[in-house]
Order: C-alpha cells, then sequence, then structure tokens
C-alpha cells in the first residue's frame, strides 16, 4: 500500500472511530483490510449526510453533493481531490462494489435537501432503498458473501435498520419539519404532524407506533438469515450490527413507542458488550467464502 493510499485509511478510520457510534465496533471484529474498507464507505457517507444537513442554504447543499457526487466519479476513474477518496476507490475496485450503489445512496442523500412527506410506505420503501439497502448491500461485499441469494436479507437488513432510525429520530426531524412516516398511515391513525410537532402521546400515537414497530420486527426477521451467506468474520460484524439496532427497537417497543421523553439510545458499555459477545458466538451451519 503506498503512502497516499495508508493516509487516506488512516484518514477515514480517525472519522469512523469519531462519528460512527453505532457501528465502528461493528468494524473492529473484522479482519483489517475489510475493517479499513468500511471505515472509507462510512467516511463517504458521512461527508454526504454532512453536506445535506450543514444548515447552509438549499443551492449551496444541492451544489455541494452534486460536487461530491462528480469527487466520487473521478476518483473511481483516478482522479483524487479529497483524502479520503484514494480509500474509497481501492475499496470499490478491490470489493468489486457495483458504482450503481454510491449513485443511489447519493440519490437518497439529495432527497433529504428539502423537508418532504411520503404519502405511502411504497414512496418510503424507495427512500429507505437509497439510503440505507444498498448500503447492506455494499457492506456484503466487503464482508464476503456466498450467492445471489444474500442480497434480498441484505436489502431488508438496511429496511430495517432505516425504519429503527425514523421512529428513533420522531422528534428530531418533526423540529426540522421533517416526517418520514407515510402520510396514509398518520391519517389511518388520526394523529397528524402537527401532534407530532407537540409530542402528543395518545392513544392514537401509541396504535401509530405499535404498527410501525411491528413492521420493522418482520424486516428484522427477514434480515436474520443474511449471516448465513457471510463469511465468518463478516458474520461477526454483521451479528453486532443487527444486535445494536435491534436492541433500539426493542427499546422502543418497551416504552411503548415514547421517543419523546427521552432520546432512545444503547450505552457504550452495551454496545461494547455486543461486539465482545461475537468472538465467541457459533457459526450457523451454512459455509461461506470469505
Amino acid at each position: 500500500m503506498n503512502r497516499e493510499l495508508a493516509a487516506s485509511y488512516a484518514h477515514c478510520q480517525q472519522l469512523a472511530r469519531r462519528a460512527a457510534s453505532n457501528f465502528y465496533l461493528s468494524f473492529l471484529l473484522l479482519a483489517r483490510p475489510k475493517r479499513q474498507s468500511m471505515c472509507a464507505l462510512y467516511a463517504f457517507l458521512r461527508r454526504a449526510d454532512d453536506l445535506c444537513d450543514s444548515g447552509a442554504a438549499f443551492e449551496d447543499r444541492r451544489s455541494g453533493i452534486r460536487e461530491w457526487r462528480r469527487s466520487m466519479h473521478r476518483c473511481l476513474k483516478g482522479q483524487m481531490d479529497d483524502p479520503l477518496l484514494p480509500a474509497l476507490a481501492d475499496t470499490v475496485h478491490r470489493y468489486r462494489i457495483p458504482h450503481q450503489y454510491l449513485d443511489d445512496v447519493l440519490d437518497g442523500v439529495e432527497m433529504d435537501l428539502e423537508p418532504r412527506s411520503y404519502e405511502s410506505f411504497d414512496e418510503l420503501r424507495e427512500y429507505c432503498y437509497r439510503v440505507a439497502s444498498v448500503v447492506g448491500l455494499a457492506c456484503i461485499h466487503v464482508w464476503g458473501f456466498q450467492g445471489d441469494e444474500a442480497f434480498k436479507p441484505a436489502r431488508s437488513c438496511g429496511l430495517a435498520f432505516q425504519l429503527t432510525n425514523i421512529l428513533r429520530d420522531l422528534k428530531e426531524d418533526a423540529m426540522r419539519d421533517r416526517c418520514y412516516l407515510p402520510q396514509a398511515e398518520l391519517r389511518q391513525f388520526g394523529y397528524g404532524q402537527a401532534d407530532l410537532k407537540r409530542g402528543v402521546r395518545n392513544q392514537s400515537f401509541t396504535s401509530l407506533m405499535k404498527f410501525q414497530i411491528d413492521r420493522a420486527e418482520r424486516w428484522y426477521d427477514e434480515a436474520r438469515d443474511l449471516e448465513t451467506y457471510l463469511s465468518p468474520d463478516g458474520r461477526r460484524a454483521f451479528r453486532a450490527m443487527y444486535a445494536t439496532y435491534r436492541g433500539l427497537i426493542d427499546e422502543i417497543k418497551h416504552r411503548n413507542g415514547d421517543v419523546f421523553s427521552r432520546r432512545v439510545r444503547l450505552t457504550n458499555r452495551k454496545k461494547f458488550q455486543i461486539a465482545l459477545s461475537q468472538l465467541w458466538m457459533r457459526s450457523p451451519a451454512r459455509v461461506s467464502n470469505s
């Protein structure tokens, strides 16, 4: 590895260690090259999110995302203009990550540039695919997987994680005039965006949240089988991520959907325990490649 590439990977790892609170410990369960590549992917995605949420004017943020997309395309052709891009390009080429995944996730980030609503779950699902499912698909290329059968649970995993984020962040998103819950479902349960912004917790809200949690749990159930297609260290990383996010949805369920009183989070100690537990957990029966 040349000096520029090593410095790029070190830069990405530093960023991931600082910002990837729910993921970084799971990266440590991977072999070093895969761990470095997960940090590179995270750094690329983090930069896109930061450009979207910078607080700058709409046109400036849109221009920033467009330029980041152009930089991404240039780096894949060997033209680097940012310290994290050599690591990203090396990761994409080494693990044969389809370039479309990177474009898809930037399409999803662009959907967040302005407050918007989603009428149906089908519309929301498209957004979740772009910002989360394609990330899962990119991850399994790094981790190592066996067979196209891995794609469906990887997509389901991304959807489950993003639905968890949406439920956890209802309060914060409402304060920014964002509502990701489908409008048709808000009407179905007699709960409005104004109620959401005020943090109203009534029977309508409890029923709405139960409906959302039940759906998220179904996606988690579909995602669980992903581990059987992964390489050994990929299984460990996946299990840690899965347990962390499943822990968040379990906590929301335990609170009967109350995400307003205090933020739903796992302690650093709990996340460390989850990661540590994967080091000696038995692997599933199916043998996967690395």
